[in-house]
């Protein structure tokens, strides 16, 4: 129960950290730095494999395996650094890092202001709104189509920022 309580105090405290304040923008964020070595070890892994469907397929494990075990081995050095200076201060850290990869208040924050724009009228706030979320051309989106692409984009990145993430800490 102990353990349970170890690992249920930093997750909670997270989500909590993540409804409260939400991703502060132009902060240091541990998804932007593993999209920053996404990006960087992409091409020179394409180059290292053959270029053939195996090759890609190769090149993509040997990606998901470099970003993994180095965003892995990260936490659980900070978290153990933390723990050796004070226990409570491992806590804090595993707090922070759970708080980080949760996008539950961003979700909705960015989601509600399409809802605003689209309530209003004014069609083309809601076009900016949904573009701030969506990776998709909004342009010519009419008011249906700003709220579809909200709506899926909710959907989807509750998944990616909310579900995903609340799994994986419980798990471990």
């Amino acid at each position: 129960m102990k353990r349970f309580l170890k690992r249920a105090v930093p997750v909670a405290a997270g989500f909590a950290l993540d409804l409260a304040l939400g991703d502060p923008r132009g902060l240091p964020h541990p998804v932007r730095w593993a999209g920053t070595l996404i990006a960087r070890l992409e091409e020179p892994l394409r180059r290292a494999f053959p270029q053939s469907v195996r090759g890609e397929q190769l090149a993509g494990a040997a990606l998901v395996a470099c970003v993994t075990g180095a965003s892995t081995a990260a936490a659980v050095a900070m978290v153990r650094m933390a723990a050796k200076v004070n226990p409570v201060l491992a806590v804090a850290v595993e707090t922070v890092m759970c708080y980080q990869l949760l996008a539950t208040r961003s979700l909705r924050d960015e989601s509600m202001a399409v809802e605003r724009a689209l309530e209003e009228g004014s069609l083309e706030d809601g076009r900016a709104a949904v573009a701030m979320i969506v990776g998709r051309d909004t342009e010519n989106l009419d008011a249906q189509g700003v709220a579809k692409a909200a709506v899926e984009t909710v959907a989807e990145n509750a998944s990616d920022g909310v579900i995903a993430p609340l799994l994986f800490m419980g798990l471990g």
